[in-house]
C-alpha cells in the first residue's frame, strides 16, 4: 500500500471537523459531489464505512456511487478511512 502524505495527515491526528476533502482520494470535485448527497465532514464518510461493517467491498462501492470515485480514489480514501480507525480506535 503506498501511503501518501495527505492520507498521514489525516490519519496522524484527531477527526474532529475535518472536511471530506481532506480524506486520501477525495479531491475538490469529489468533495463537492459527497457534500451535495450531505457527507461534507470526514467523519460523515467515517460513519458510513462503520455502518458498512469496515467492509472493504461495500465501502469501495458505495463510494463509487455516490460520488463517482474511480477505483485509485476508492482504495485510496478506502485506506485512509481504515487506517483513521485503526488508529484511533
Amino acid at each position: 500500500m503506498d501511503i501518501t502524505q495527505k492520507h498521514r495527515d489525516f490519519a496522524a491526528g484527531p477527526m474532529g471537523k475535518k472536511l471530506v476533502t481532506d480524506l486520501a482520494g477525495i479531491g475538490p470535485i469529489l468533495g463537492a459531489k459527497l457534500r451535495d448527497k450531505g457527507f461534507k465532514y470526514a467523519y460523515n464518510v467515517v460513519g458510513q464505512y462503520l455502518v458498512l461493517n469496515k467492509n472493504e467491498e461495500k465501502f469501495k462501492d458505495w463510494l463509487c456511487k455516490k460520488c463517482p470515485a474511480d477505483a485509485g480514489q476508492q482504495n485510496d480514501c478506502f485506506n485512509c478511512v481504515k487506517g483513521w480507525c485503526d488508529a484511533h480506535a
